[in-house]
């Protein structure tokens, strides 16, 4: 596993997969539009206040806008690092192609990949998710109060003392 010299100038990201969204898996939503407006804003806020580590679960749906968003950053400013903090080995094997094809970019673009762990359990999520936070001062999430994963990266992340910011999908 890939351990971070300093959580303090660290950020990590939770949010949904498509299927909690409301505009599902097309990209070309207005709100979708928005959305990665506001991570790619959000994310430079972040940067300007001292933030260089952005860690991404690597998920389908929000996770891979907010990679989007923080490699367009890396270009800008450059001093940014981004991590792949990813379940298991095999995260993207029953996704379909063109996700699989999308995912495997992301990763490449990543400056540090942790398998948290290598194969595939009931808790390995959970174990993503507390790396994370584990790992970074600020917490990014794409929550509306759906429960799920995301909820529960935020209490964990509010019972460790993260800033927290919430963006409504």
């Amino acid at each position: 596993m890939y351990a971070l010299i300093n959580p303090d100038n660290s950020c990590c990201f939770s949010g949904y997969r498509p299927e909690k969204l409301p505009w599902g898996s097309d990209e070309h939503d207005p709100r979708c539009l928005q959305l990665k407006e506001q991570l790619l804003a959000t994310a430079e806020r972040m940067f300007l206040s001292g933030i260089r580590h952005f860690i991404c679960g690597m998920a389908r749906g929000c996770d891979m806008y907010f990679c989007e968003a923080v490699s367009l950053l890396r270009e800008k400013y450059g001093e940014i690092t981004l991590e792949a903090a990813i379940p298991y080995e095999k995260q993207a094997s029953g996704w379909r192609e063109t996700e699989r094809i999308r995912y495997a970019r992301l990763v490449g673009l990543c400056d540090h990949v942790t398998y948290v762990s290598r194969d595939y359990s009931r808790n390995c999520m959970n174990l993503r998710n507390r790396y994370m936070v584990n790992n970074a001062s600020v917490l990014i999430a794409v929550f509306d109060g759906i429960p799920g994963g995301t909820k529960n990266t935020l209490k964990l992340a509010a019972r460790k003392g993260l800033e927290i910011i919430k963006i409504e999908p």
